[in-house]
């Protein structure tokens, strides 16, 4: 078996299926630069050329269920390697290392996070979404990090929403796995916001028992769908 990548034979009722590629984390750090380069070419080229109002695009089902839940995880994990991509690509003004550094780590896992979740879906994968960043100004550096708490507080809750409609426990505990990844994402950009302040763990994120809150699919979709041209179908996604 390869060093690089390992295959996970899961159960699905009688028929065994190879469906998750459990991929190097070195390995896709390898050609997260490229990747990454090319995402932002790609996404302005996209863009540019786009005439489509958010929501406006191809329709794209996500598909029905476990397999509907990882589409919607991988279209959560586009939109956000898409906008790191942007932010490390065009600087905002008076990003100083340390951010850029942590910007630059954060792009990186959410490109693992993509490409891990493309893999994992194999043929059943949907496409590769258009985002629509256009109303972000991405010389500003207030605008980039209030952007970034939305998308990554969402990213969070939106896991949280979504792991009680997996059925197979490997998808479960993968996504426990990214989900945790996320948070720290989420910690970093509310500490750049208000350094020193509780506000990385502030009550609108975590409930007073002190679990992290959840939104369903129904509720994330129309909170990023500004950010996307294409119009996501859920409507196979499984109900809670």
């Amino acid at each position: 078996m390869s060093k690089t990548t390992k295959r996970l034979s899961l159960t699905n009722g009688s028929e065994e299926n190879p469906i998750v590629d459990v991929v190097n984390r070195r390995f896709f750090l390898r050609s997260a630069g490229l990747a990454a380069a090319t995402g932002a070419f790609v996404m302005q080229s996209c863009i540019k050329d786009h005439d489509l109002a958010p929501g406006g695009g191809v329709a794209v089902n996500l598909g029905t269920g476990d397999i509907g839940i990882l589409n919607y995880a991988y279209a959560l994990e586009q939109l956000e390697a898409a906008f790191y991509t942007q932010v490390i690509a065009t600087p905002y003004t008076g990003m100083n290392d340390k951010e850029r550094r942590l910007l630059t780590d954060i792009r990186d896992h959410e490109i693992i996070h993509r490409e891990f979740f493309k893999a994992a879906i194999g043929a059943a994968a949907i496409k590769g979404l258009t985002p629509n960043f256009t109303s972000i100004d991405f010389s500003s550096r207030d605008i980039v990090l209030q952007t970034a708490k939305i998308f990554e507080d969402t990213g969070v809750s939106a896991y949280n929403g979504a792991g009680i409609l997996l059925e197979n426990p490997t998808f479960l505990l993968l996504a426990g796995k990214i989900v945790s990844v996320e948070a720290r994402h989420a910690a970093i950009i509310r500490d750049f916001l208000r350094p020193n302040d509780p506000f990385f763990a502030g009550d609108d994120i975590i409930d007073g028992n002190g679990l992290g809150l959840l939104k369903r699919p129904s509720e994330v979709l129309p909170a990023v769908a500004p950010f996307i041209y294409d119009n996501i179908d859920a409507s196979g996604l499984p109900k809670p």
